[in-house]
C-alpha cells in the first residue's frame, strides 16, 4: 500500500486547515528557486500548496554542504512548523522546487484558532504528534538501515517519489551521494 511522503497527516483530517487557507489565505505564485523561509529569520506563515512543491534545506557547516531534510507536495502544507505559530527564528530554508501556487496565512492566526476550543487544540496536538513520529522514524532509519535499505524503504513507502524528485534531491534527503543511489538502482534493476 502506498503511503504519503509526509505521514504526519495520515491519521488526522486537516480539511479545516485547508479550508481556512483557501478562504482566508493570500494566493501567491512562487517561482522555482524562490526562498519562502530563510535560516535565521522569523518564520511566520503556513501555506496550502495548490500547485508545485517545496524542499526543506539545512546547511552543514563542517561539510560546507546543504542537505534536504524534507519536502511538501501539492495538496499539503508548507511551513516551518511549529516555529511559524510563534514567529520563532527558523533553522531551515524552505525553497520552491517548481513554480508553485500557495495560499498563505499567518501562523499566529492558526495558533489562535488552535486555542479557541478543545477540539481545535486536539488538532494542533495531533499535527505535532504526527510530525514527531515522522521525524523520529527518519532519524531511526539513519541508524537501523544501510544506504540500500533507506532507499528501498523510501520506494516501498511512496513509489511515486522517483517520478516527483530528481536523483540529486533524493540523494540529499537520504544523505547519500548520487553515485550511491545510481549504483543501488542498477543493482536493484539487474538483481531481478
Amino acid at each position: 500500500m502506498k503511503e504519503n511522503f509526509n505521514s504526519y497527516k495520515d491519521d488526522i483530517n486537516l480539511d479545516f486547515l485547508r479550508q481556512y487557507c483557501l478562504s482566508k489565505g493570500k494566493a501567491k505564485i512562487i517561482k522555482r528557486g524562490e526562498i519562502i523561509v530563510r535560516v535565521g529569520e522569523p518564520s511566520r506563515n503556513i501555506g496550502y500548496i495548490e500547485k508545485g512543491y517545496f524542499k526543506y534545506i539545512v546547511h552543514n557547516d563542517s561539510e560546507n554542504k546543504d542537505y534536504i531534510t524534507g519536502f511538501a507536495f501539492e495538496k499539503e502544507f508548507v511551513a516551518d512548523y511549529p516555529n511559524c505559530l510563534y514567529g520563532k527564528v527558523s533553522d531551515v530554508q524552505i525553497e520552491a522546487s517548481a513554480d508553485s501556487k500557495v495560499y498563505v496565512v499567518d501562523g499566529n492566526d492558526i495558533y489562535n484558532i488552535f486555542h479557541e476550543s478543545p477540539d481545535a487544540l486536539y488538532y494542533g496536538m495531533k499535527i505535532m504528534e504526527g510530525l514527531f513520529g515522522q521525524i523520529y522514524s527518519s532519524y531511526i532509519n539513519l541508524y537501523r538501515l544501510d544506504a540500500r535499505g533507506r532507499y528501498e524503504h523510501l520506494l516501498k513507502r511512496c513509489p511515486q517519489i522517483v517520478q516527483q524528485l530528481s536523483l540529486k534531491d533524493i540523494s540529499s534527503y537520504l544523505k547519500l551521494h548520487p553515485n550511491t543511489i545510481s549504483k543501488i538502482r542498477h543493482d536493484i534493476t539487474f538483481a531481478e
